[in-house]
């Protein structure tokens, strides 16, 4: 039987919290459960001790970030000799028979496996997931996609020996696109379990002008980190292409968006000593997560 290390980034995890630890306590195949807690100001940690005794804590002492707090796991899975880590956002939850119906899935091709995302209705796909997967592809019988949000990542022990852990240039948001990114690289494959059901919870979330633009920062980081374009390309992808769209807002008339994107190009280009060390980074094999 694999052994799997199911990891999740706490952070205020009250409203989700018994939802989410009850289904992998109850999953058909056997998982261990490590909470990463980065410094919650209600009464997540409290809770977890006083519920859920077989449930490993690690209580941060300042908000480490997505990326950061997971890596802590990942390299917990590596020397404890996990088979696989298995990444599970703080607002989701899983289907009884989630893991077992991904387990199935055995190549060496394979990168990431995920299950089908839908949202915390339990009825509908996720929205994200849907756009995410409306082009995938079928390789050797399994169904890929470019790119699934990091709410669900099965992630065996070789693939996180070789592709490593989160970057650290990423502190919410972004990583996961950048992980993807990497697994190309590698020429490994994010693969769907068309049986594995899971839910996540986040329908209810606002898009705003100032977390639009906060998204299109990010977007563009993960371009300029983006290994598998030279750098040239990259900086064009990046701070070219925020250029591009500054000029294309002026002339619209969308001054407080040109600003915003001059404002992006130019905290891009203050992190271009960051984004090469990180591309040179990802560009190697690993034997530890940093």
């Amino acid at each position: 039987m694999v052994k799997i290390l199911s990891i999740i980034v706490s952070y205020n995890f009250e409203p989700w919290i018994h939802k989410c630890l009850t289904s992998l306590l109850d999953s058909s195949y056997p998982t261990d459960i490590l909470i990463i807690d980065n410094h919650s100001n209600d009464h997540t940690t409290r809770i977890v001790k006083e519920n859920y005794p077989t449930v490993r804590l690690i209580e941060c002492n300042e908000n480490l970030g997505f990326g950061k707090a997971n890596n802590l796991g990942l390299n917990i899975a590596l020397t404890e000799e996990y088979d696989y880590a298995f990444l599970i956002n703080q607002d989701a939850w899983l289907d009884r028979d989630c893991i077992a119906n991904m387990i199935k899935i055995n190549s060496k091709q394979v990168g990431i496996i995920s299950p089908i995302h839908y949202d915390g209705t339990e009825k509908k796909l996720d929205h994200g997931f849907s756009v995410y997967t409306k082009h995938t592809k079928t390789d050797n019988s399994y169904r890929t996609a470019a790119f699934v949000n990091a709410a669900f990542w099965l992630i065996p022990r070789d693939v996180i020996k070789k592709v490593g852990g989160f970057s650290p240039i990423f502190f919410h948001y972004g990583e996961d696109k950048d992980y993807a990114n990497r697994i190309g690289f590698y020429k490994l494959k994010i693969v769907l379990a068309e049986d594995a059901k899971a839910y996540h919870d986040r329908q209810q979330r606002q898009t705003d002008l100032k977390a639009f633009l906060k998204s299109e920062f990010v977007y563009h980081l993960t371009e300029y980190c983006n290994i598998n374009y030279s750098f040239t390309k990259a900086f064009s992808m990046a701070i070219l292409a925020s250029l591009k769209k500054m000029i294309s807002s002026l002339s619209k008339g969308r001054f407080f968006e040109a600003k915003s994107y001059m404002n992006i190009a130019f905290r891009l280009l203050g992190k271009t000593s960051e984004a090469r060390k990180t591309r040179q980074t990802n560009a190697k094999a690993f034997t530890k997560i940093f």
